[in-house]
Order: C-alpha cells, then sequence, then structure tokens
C-alpha cells in the first residue's frame, strides 16, 4: 500500500468550496501508470488534508477520514478517437464565443471560469468552431504549473480536459456534476510557456446523464492527450461543472 498526504488548494476549486473535478481526477490519476479512470464520490474538500493511497492491485482511493472523496483504476484500453485538431486561428476565434461569459453558474471555476484574474485559472474558455461539432480554445499554461524541469504536471493536464467537454454538450450552461473522467496522456507531456489547443465534443446523452470527450494538441496538431467525461444532472441546482 503507498499511502502520501495531499491538500487541495484553495486555488484549485470547481464550485467555490470544493476542488475542481478534472483536477482531483488528476491526482488520483498520477498514481496511474497509462490510461486511468477516475470517479469523484463526493465533493473534494478544500485547504484539507486528504490521504491519498494506491493498493498492490493499482486501484487508488482519496479519503477525507473514512469518508471516500474518489477511487481510480487503470484501463486496459482507451479507445477514444480525436478528431483532428482545429487551426491555432480558428481556436482562438472560438474563444470569443465562450458561452460560459454569459452563462456561468460557478465563475471562479479553476479551469473554465471568466470571473478570475486573467491567469489565476487555466482560463479554457472553449466556444464553438466554425463549421465543426466541437469546441476549442487555446492554451499557454504558465510556469506556475511546471515541474522543476518546465513540464507542465500531470494533474493540470487532466484539468484542461474536464471543463471543456461540459461546454461542448447540448446541456451546457444547465446543472450538471463530473462524475467520471477516463483519461490517457499519450505522449510526453507538453512544456509551459508553448501555445496548446484544446478541444471537446458532445458523445452522448442518456435522461441525467451526459457524455463528452476533450482532447489537447501541440499547435502543430499533434496529440497529447484525451479524455471522456460523465456528467451528471443533479436532483437538485445548487452545483454545475
Amino acid at each position: 500500500m503507498q499511502t502520501q498526504t495531499v491538500t487541495i488548494a484553495a486555488r484549485f476549486n470547481g464550485p467555490p468550496n470544493s476542488g475542481n473535478g478534472g483536477y482531483v481526477c488528476g491526482l488520483m490519476a498520477n498514481l496511474i501508470d497509462g490510461p486511468s479512470e477516475a470517479t469523484l464520490r463526493a465533493p473534494p474538500p478544500l485547504e484539507h488534508a486528504l490521504t491519498l493511497s494506491r493498493d498492490d492491485g493499482g486501484a487508488v482511493t482519496l479519503r477525507d477520514g473514512d469518508a471516500l472523496i474518489g477511487e481510480a483504476k487503470p484501463v486496459a484500453r482507451f479507445d477514444l478517437a480525436a478528431p483532428a485538431a482545429p487551426s491555432l486561428d480558428e481556436a482562438r476565434a472560438a474563444a470569443t464565443r465562450y458561452l460560459g461569459r454569459h452563462v456561468h453558474r460557478y465563475a471562479t471555476c479553476f479551469v473554465c471560469g471568466p470571473g478570475r484574474p486573467r491567469h489565476d485559472g487555466l482560463d479554457l474558455f472553449t466556444g464553438p468552431v466554425e463549421q465543426r461539432d466541437m469546441v476549442a480554445c487555446t492554451w499557454t499554461p504558465g510556469a506556475d504549473l511546471a515541474d522543476a524541469h518546465g513540464v507542465v504536471r500531470p494533474e493540470f493536464v487532466h484539468a484542461a480536459l474536464d471543463c471543456p467537454s461540459y461546454w461542448a454538450l447540448p446541456h451546457a450552461g444547465k446543472p450538471a456534476l463530473l462524475a467520471r473522467l477516463t483519461a490517457n496522456i499519450d505522449v510526453p507531456l507538453p512544456r509551459a510557456g508553448a501555445e496548446l489547443i484544446v478541444a471537446a465534443w458532445a458523445l452522448e446523452s442518456s435522461g441525467r446523464k451526459h457524455r463528452g470527450a476533450a482532447a489537447l494538441y501541440h499547435a502543430d496538431g499533434a496529440l497529447i492527450a484525451r479524455s471522456e467525461a460523465l456528467w451528471i444532472e443533479p436532483r437538485t441546482t445548487e452545483t454545475t461543472p
């Protein structure tokens, strides 16, 4: 059993009082080699010591005392096919059409909130791409998101693959919670300061469940990472991405 204590800094919020789902899924996925499936079971508390564990079989849990916050496991295969990336110009233009500037229940979300100081969050404002069934924007990760070698830390790549899939849904703008994120980083992680492309597209919806996908690309369109997200409409209207 491998165990460590982690604390989700207040900066990395989704809703104001809990951790961003993709970031938290990324913390769990960091203990897994290859594709991972991370599931959130309760809102991750901020500025509070949590126990992150990996058992000998590769299963990962995140707990607040005895309460299960999330769990993750290796995935044998992740066959999600990513479409061709939009160009940098297309992604930049798409960001000007971001719905979340006008309809956003949690405007301070670390990933997609337009109500934060510039560069304090990821500033991923994914809007519709012209003549493509997807949303997109560009992303230039700052040095504060990188390790000592200037490489973007994987939990921030997982975060970048989270909220964009919500904004690709026909349900976007209405309440939904990230329940599960299946993801894989396909190539070496990018370096801070590089302009990247984030794109996302809807998969399917059934009742209160909505599935979307996202991908991260280099500026030349080369694929970096992929994800598939399960979003669930809450039974109340108090939560969203």
